[in-house]
């Protein structure tokens, strides 16, 4: 066996502290905001439900059993033909090339783990930049340049640092599709030339609220190849940014908790701010979660303002100097307006968007409906924080069909009614056998059940001692008090359109089993987690307005030469290394694509596809790597395409516009611009096959 691939241990997860610092406010090097003694699933009792009654509850979890693949309890791949992939036990920068093999839309050469300044993709594969920070796509807004950049100017121009992607139909304008994107956070050091963070300037500042939010561009392929442009100036093209009007809706609408001075009416907010994932709705409007609010905001002073992170001095960028919205001492409630899922119509240039208080507020990684059999969306959600839980919505009301202006106006509704859950796990291993370091138990897999507790529908709360809406805005709260399980960072949660599964990113938690922290339990098997893990979740009876599920890892991450690592049962000698997984997206074949945040091997972050059904389930392959700095994010995959958004390339310690770390997208003596970049096979077939 060789040598096991090198931790990258400068920080926590594998990322810069300059990253950490103005993504999310050094999150990592805080209290943890999760100090509740409430149960986690290392302390049930494993035996309350056995592992034979659990799968009876759960024997109609999907219809990939009818498909052949096996059912939740335990499968295991047969030996695939041997294959050494790329990128395992390679040098970086040297791929082995083998004859490209493997499940459907997986066919591919992986690419192995590199630190090559570029998006390095696959041979026979294609690749182009479809747009940059600062391209202008609003009428009248100027072409980029950095050194003279202006708040207007940004306003009317693609956003900074974008994460979440959706395509979208556009329908009697052939080739062309409306591409959303998320723009998390700003690093204003790697965007200002001579930034002073002690002292910023409002010019400063109000470009920064400009490059927050989210942006709608129309964009445009290629004929003959999957190169995609924006169509700069298309009427559905659009900006929201820190300060645009936004709606509160549902149930906590209008509440005390949420009026402040210039809002008394507590439903008119403005901006939205750390959009990270999002989801796409069967009705045509995208989900945007709003993520690590915190950071923005100055001087908490609350038990409620550390439960969610909020600092109790100034913050980074110092914008309570400039607005004192931002300013807790001044705007006790203005924080309680963020944390939300924000709805995007992106066919209605002129809508307001809605924040969505009836799916609860915390920091929203993701959020990807599922209809029931009777055409009610069900939204997944993870809170991205250690120790922080896993949510779902059920909505009360039912989908309409068609593009009607009345079938649109009542899914505008869907997401205001129903009831908000928080997931409860047990194993069904004892206790004694989950030791901290990730060894499987004797029954080979780490798996057990779950039943998912009522926190609140409408407004009547299902929480001793909290209102409806003090769930609603203070949701981490209310999972603290029905015992919610500790989870380790729960990201993005996406259910399968073929089998109705629900898989859970899982992204790193170093703080596991660490004194006065939960220990190991068998959903989170490993103490001083770096890597993460992803979850397996099937619905009782795949009806996922149901109230108990059955879960297992499917993959947990790390170099496959680690004892600890484990792929669905798959051969590792046949899997690309993998770590910190974080947005997932599936393909038509029922393929699981993860993006990763943090790889905390000897490699850049990357986009990983992987087997969920049949013999090849948990064959997993590095379809690419993104460069020096950067994160890989929103990744769409469709048949002849793969979409992802480049964030913060050049984001490494010690590097400024003066000194870049990074000369990606546009070479040396260019400023480093976070960008969308689509892939394509060279030959035009679909991807993977």
């Amino acid at each position: 066996m060789r040598n096991l691939l090198p931790f990258i241990s400068s920080h926590p997860g594998g990322r810069s502290a300059l990253t950490c610092r103005f993504r999310c406010g050094d999150a990592c090097f805080k209290e943890t905001p999760n100090n509740s003694d409430n149960e986690y699933a290392g302390d049930i009792i494993a035996g309350a439900v056995s592992r034979r009654s659990m799968m009876r509850a759960a024997a109609v979890v999907t219809v990939a059993t009818a498909a052949g693949t096996a059912a939740l309890t335990g499968p295991s791949a047969p030996q695939a033909e041997a294959a050494v992939l790329a990128g395992h036990g390679h040098k970086p920068g040297h791929p082995h090339k083998p004859a490209p093999s493997g499940a459907r839309g997986l066919r591919f050469s992986p690419v192995a783990p590199n630190k090559d300044d570029k998006v390095t993709i696959p041979d026979g594969y294609a690749q182009n930049v479809v747009i940059r920070w600062g391209e202008p796509i609003l009428r009248g807004a100027p072409a980029f340049n950095p050194d003279k950049q202006t708040a207007k100017a940004q306003a009317g121009q693609f956003g900074y640092n974008n994460d979440f992607l959706s395509l979208l139909p556009l329908r009697g304008e052939r080739g062309r599709q409306v591409m959303v994107a998320n723009h998390e956070y700003t690093d204003e050091i790697l965007m200002f030339r001579g930034y002073d963070p002690a002292n910023p300037t409002r010019e400063q500042v109000e470009i920064a609220w400009a490059a927050h939010g989210l942006s709608v561009v129309v964009v445009q392929e290629e004929h003959r190849t999957g190169r995609l442009g924006p169509v700069n100036r298309h009427p559905l093209n659009r900006r929201l940014t820190a300060t645009s009007e936004f709606r509160m809706t549902g149930p906590a609408a209008g509440s005390t908790l949420l009026r402040t001075s210039a809002d008394r009416s507590g439903r008119k907010v403005l901006g939205t701010l750390n959009n990270c994932a999002g989801g796409t709705t069967p009705w045509g409007t995208t989900l945007h979660g709003e993520e690590n609010f915190n950071q923005y905001f100055a001087n908490g002073n609350t038990d409620m303002h550390k439960r969610y992170g909020i600092g109790t001095g100034a913050t980074e960028r110092k914008w309570e100097r400039f607005d004192r919205r931002f300013d807790l001492a001044k705007e006790p409630n203005e924080a309680n307006r963020f944390g939300w899922v924000v709805e995007l119509d992106p066919y209605d240039p002129d809508s307001t968007p809605r924040k969505r208080t009836a799916l609860g507020r915390f920091k929203h990684e993701a959020a990807e409906p599922r209809l029931t059999s009777d055409g009610r969306p069900v939204v997944y959600m993870g809170d991205d924080e250690k120790f922080d839980y896993l949510y779902k919505f059920v909505s009360s009301k039912r989908m309409k069909k068609g593009n009607s202006r009345a079938a649109r106006e009542h899914n505008l509704t869907l997401l205001d009614e129903g009831t908000l859950y928080v997931a409860k796990l047990s194993g069904d291993s004892p206790v004694t056998e989950i030791d901290g370091t990730g060894k499987l138990p004797n029954d080979g897999e780490f798996d057990g059940s779950g039943v998912w507790i009522p926190l609140a529908t409408g407004t009547t709360s299902h929480v001793p001692g909290m209102t409806a809406d003090e769930v609603y805005v203070y949701t981490r709260l209310a999972g603290d008090k029905v015992g919610a399980t500790k989870m380790d960072r729960p990201e993005d949660v996406e259910p399968s359109p073929r089998t109705g599964r629900v898989y859970v990113a899982l992204t790193n938690n170093t703080d596991r089993g660490k004194a006065g922290k939960a220990g190991a339990d068998e959903a989170n098997p490993r103490n001083n987690n770096k890597h993460g893990q992803i979850l397996e979740l099937a619905e009782n009876w795949d009806d996922p307005a149901g109230d108990g599920f059955a879960w297992r890892l499917f993959l947990v991450a790390g170099d496959p030469d680690d004892p600890s690592t484990y792929f669905a049962g798959f051969p590792k000698e046949n899997v690309s290394p993998i770590s910190c997984p974080d947005n997932v997206a599936f393909d038509d074949h029922g393929n699981l694509w993860i993006s990763t945040d943090g790889n905390k091997l000897d490699s850049h972050d990357g986009l990983f596809g992987v087997a969920t059904q049949g013999d090849r389930r948990g064959e997993l392959k590095q379809f690419l790597t993104v460069p020096a700095g950067a994160e890989t994010c929103g990744p769409v995959i469709q048949d002849r395409r793969v979409l992802v958004a480049v964030q913060h390339p050049g984001e490494i310690d010690g590097a400024s516009v003066e000194k870049p770390a990074s000369v990606w997208p546009d070479g040396p003596g260019k400023i480093v611009r976070p960008s969308v970049v689509a892939v394509w096979r060279r030959d035009g077939r679909d991807i993977g096959v």
